[in-house]
């Protein structure tokens, strides 16, 4: 039989990884969270956290740390890129935290991973190691080792790893996955909402919709600036998620679309851009006492916005499980896999087929335009009830 837990020593030390640390401190767990940055650096820009995100987050108790600086919207507009029209309405604000039970919130990336880093940092059981890149590592039923090419080194009794995309601990449970680039790219700014005029001053989430294209918005930092997203089916590719965008090649995938929506892409500025990808689903994210969470073993195109929500998803209900079976990490990640794959697979395909819509030209963009325009918005959020209302891990 093997020993009890000693330390589970989580690389990565992002949303995912912070939410792991948190909710093992929960069930009495010991933590070491191995980053490899120094935590210094104010990466990314929005994010959006659907109630089954901000359910849980209140669970941890992050919810009321990210209060200040989150914005919580009243609605998605839905509109078609080249006319300008408004094409479909999806209630949120107080609407969706009845339905839910939780908000709807949307806030810089930063904010959030600043809240998760506080809370660890309070919590007695939580070790933070930043400036730890691993690239050692040697497991066996007991013990995982892992340390650093300056041979710092540190011993657990099992490893999660919750080290994003170009994950380093999937290399040992799933070496032969591979990142396949999808041929489409992201690009992101961020600007002050002070003289905004028209839909981009308004309290909601902004989609709309184009051939080959698409740009979302929505306020953060507590409603004082504007996260804008746009997402061509063009582009090179590019490890990592931090590059400088080309201000004219992004604007030349939006060539036909209307005034209102292009007056956007010119006021902002400071693009950045990183390239989409996608993985084959792994055969197994566990490998003796080592698992994977979150983009390391899941990936998830952004169409959704729920590569965060599931990574925290991922994180409590890891912790559950290896707190139900202390005695055999093992048994315990299988379990964890188990009760996260459908949910996960799902999530990945839906948002695959939304990208698809988004983008589509031509007669189909035309049906689906109609096909959006007759939807009830009183029955909106009910269609959501799969994605938004999972209460397995409440």
């Amino acid at each position: 039989m093997a020993k009890p837990q000693r330390r589970v020593l989580i690389a990565g030390g992002g949303i995912g990884g912070l939410s792991a640390s948190i909710a093992l401190a929960r069930y009495g767990i010991e933590t070491t969270v191995l980053e490899r940055s120094s935590f210094a650096e104010e990466t990314g820009a929005g994010i959006q956290l659907g109630p089954n995100a901000t359910r849980l987050l209140r669970a941890l108790g992050v919810l009321d740390a990210i209060e200040q600086a989150a914005f919580e919207p009243e609605a998605v507009w839905v509109f078609d890129g080249l006319s300008g029209r408004r094409l479909a309405i999806v209630p949120l604000g107080p609407e969706a935290e009845e339905h839910y039970g939780a908000p709807y919130l949307t806030l810089h990336r930063a904010d959030l991973h600043a809240a998760l880093l506080a809370v660890a940092r309070q919590l007695a059981l939580v070790e933070i190691r930043p400036n730890f890149e691993i690239a050692r590592f040697e497991a066996d039923e007991e013990t995982v080792a892992v340390g650093t090419a300056g041979g710092s080194s540190i011993e657990g009794s099992s490893l999660v790893g919750a080290d994003g995309l170009w994950s380093a601990a999937r290399k040992w449970i799933a070496p032969d996955a591979r990142l396949r680039f999808t041929g489409g790219t992201a690009c992101r700014a961020l600007l002050s909402v002070n003289g905004l005029q028209g839909v981009f001053g308004e309290p909601i989430v902004g989609l709309w919709l184009g051939p080959g294209s698409h740009l979302v918005h929505y306020p953060v930092r507590g409603g004082k600036a504007l996260n804008v997203v746009a997402v061509i089916d063009s582009g090179s590719e590019t490890q990592g998620w931090n590059q400088a965008a080309d201000p004219d090649a992004l604007r030349a995938g939006f060539t036909h679309w209307c005034k209102d929506s292009k007056s956007l892409l010119e006021q902002a500025e400071g693009w950045r851009l990183w390239s989409l990808y996608r993985l084959r689903p792994l055969g197994h994210w566990s490998r003796g006492p080592t698992t994977l969470l979150g983009d390391a073993a899941h990936p998830v195109l952004p169409f959704l916005a729920q590569g965060a929500a599931l990574a925290i998803e991922d994180a409590v209900a890891l912790a559950a499980s290896l707190a139900a079976n202390r005695d055999n990490a093992a048994e315990a990640f299988l379990g964890y896999e188990t009760l996260r794959r459908r949910r996960t697979t799902r999530v990945q395909r839906v948002s695959r087929r939304f990208g698809w819509l988004y983008h589509l030209r031509g007669p189909a963009r035309l049906a689906r335009n109609f096909a959006l325009a007759r939807r009830d918005a009183t029955t909106a959020l009910d269609r959501l009830d799969w994605l938004y209302g999972e209460r397995t891990l409440s």
